[in-house]
């Protein structure tokens, strides 16, 4: 069956102008969509130009919380823009961090507001990065409601106690192959409790690299570092199948039907 990656950043330096190679074998593995995240002004037209010249790419443009103060003075307009030229655009990634050192939070939760608002006038999906800031996400998205269709929580690290909640106020929770490491125990426990109808599965490629006896697809950068491949998302699909103990047939049709009903 096919399989759709909710969240990448095939736009990456890292891949090294390799994208049309990397697509070519993502769809040799039965990736038949995937979203590409923008993470700022300085990527957002690579991620353009890859939805115009491949139809598996679907474009999503955002700030991410860690360029959130290395914006133009217009980088709403600018963004108001692209997802107006994309009716199928989504938003993203955006989000809150409290975790990575030197960041500064301030300034943060008004990009993210700005960026979740549009989000919702234009009814378009979301993806949402959060780390260590868990409760402020919840209480800006009960204060600010978001768009009908829904938003995913990339790489959902929260709490179990708090999947019900986020799926009240339209949480999809998005599945890495990185949790498949044998120290994220706690991450698959709580994917366990995720709704069904609520999953979905990501790479974050080149990011979130998968152990190595599940690394169909080894990759590595110009300096030789590993790296994440898009295509390793049928690996994702299978050990999120194992871990929920469905067959994996099952398990890609749900996923299908959840990515659809999001991302259209």
């Amino acid at each position: 069956m096919p399989l759709y990656d909710a969240h990448n950043h095939l736009q990456d330096d890292r891949f090294a102008g390799a994208q049309a190679t990397l697509l070519a074998e993502a769809a040799s593995a039965g990736v038949a969509r995937m979203v590409v995240n923008g993470c700022g002004e300085a990527d957002w037209p690579d991620v353009a130009r890859l939805a115009r010249a491949y139809p598996a790419v679907l474009p999503s443009y955002g700030v991410h919380p860690w360029y959130h103060t290395e914006q133009s003075p217009r980088w709403l307009e600018t963004l108001e823009h692209l997802l107006h030229a994309d009716p199928h655009a989504a938003v993203g990634e955006i989000g809150l961090d409290r975790w990575k050192e030197d960041l500064p939070y301030a300034g943060q939760e008004e990009v993210f507001l700005a960026q979740w608002n549009l989000a919702a006038r234009l009814n378009r999906p979301a993806s949402i990065h959060c780390l260590k800031a868990w409760g402020r996400l919840q209480e800006l998205l009960r204060a600010h409601p978001g768009p009908d269709r829904g938003f995913v929580l990339h790489s959902y690290g929260g709490p179990a106690e708090m999947i019900r909640s986020f799926t009240d106020l339209g949480a999809y929770f998005s599945f890495p192959g990185y949790y498949l490491h044998p120290r994220k125990e706690r991450q698959r426990d709580t994917f366990r409790l995720v709704p069904r109808d609520r999953l979905l599965a990501e790479t974050d490629a080149p990011d979130q690299g998968l152990p190595d006896e599940r690394n169909t697809h080894p990759l590595r950068d110009p300096a030789g570092h590993p790296i994440n491949h898009p295509a390793n998302l049928a690996a994702v699909y299978a050990g999120l199948a194992r871990l929920r103990q469905e067959a994996p047939e099952r398990m890609a049709e749900a996923l299908a039907e959840n990515f659809q009903r999001v991302f259209g």
